[in-house]
């Protein structure tokens, strides 16, 4: 009888174990990309690469904590309804406080500007924290093993980390990628909002990733570098003509 337990614990951790694990991180991986650009636009707010850096990994520190704090009690958090409707507030508030600031010279939206690290820090870790309402049931779904999900959300996390430094060059190098990617944070506040509203009205989770893959397809349509090296050159090569 203990043989029987031992082969099929021995099992379940050798086999069906790597699997969830394999399918948390590919969650974790694909339902981050309009995460991971929204804390890199908030990151570059303060517009030094060193203290955007600093933020970034100061910042998941903290959203890990708080990431980890929601999948414990994710059972209890799940009865209110309250938490999921802040939750849709706070990013429809990111995607407001956006698309109305004051435009710069190129005629792009930009996000508010910080003078301080520590205003940056809790911003991140709440933003990432509003989006940890809306995945934690997918991550429950998957797997009831508490320590599965942990350890898939330890390894997303460090991929939000590479993903965001990844946006934070793409921001500077795509025109419509910081608009493109409050516009995903729009639509996960908005899936939020409906969930307290009636949740039957959720669109499925593969409508939602098929809808974020669009917009960011077009986030990536359009790059800035080539387009300002070549009005750089131009004056110069017409002074150049003329002596």
């Amino acid at each position: 009888m203990l043989d029987r337990i031992f082969d099929y614990l021995q099992f379940h951790f050798s086999i069906e174990a790597p699997i969830v694990l394999l399918v948390l991180v590919f969650l974790e991986a694909i339902l981050s990309a309009d995460n991971a650009i929204a804390l890199a636009a908030i990151a570059q707010g303060l517009e030094d690469k060193d203290l955007e850096d600093r933020a970034l990994n100061i910042g998941l520190v903290f959203a890990y904590v708080l990431r980890i704090t929601l999948l414990l009690t994710a059972t209890w958090v799940q009865q209110f309804w309250q938490f999921e409707l802040l939750g849709a507030g706070y990013l429809l508030w990111l995607v407001f406080q956006h698309f109305t600031s004051d435009q710069a010279d190129d005629n792009q939206d930009h996000g508010p500007r910080f003078s301080s690290l520590w205003q940056v820090i809790p911003i991140i870790a709440f933003t990432d924290l509003a989006f940890s309402l809306d995945s934690v049931t997918t991550a429950i779904a998957v797997s009831n093993e508490k320590w599965l999900v942990i350890i898939g959300t330890t390894i997303g996390v460090v991929t939000l980390r590479f993903m965001a430094g990844l946006f934070i060059r793409w921001l500077d190098e795509f025109v419509h990628l910081e608009d493109a990617g409050y516009m995903t944070v729009a639509l996960v506040g908005l899936r939020l909002l409906l969930r307290v509203v009636n949740d039957s009205l959720v669109p499925p989770e593969w409508f939602m990733i098929t809808g974020i893959a669009l917009i960011l397809a077009w986030g990536f349509s359009k790059r800035t570098h080539s387009e300002e090296i070549e009005e750089q050159n131009k004056p110069e090569v017409m002074e150049g003509s003329r002596e």
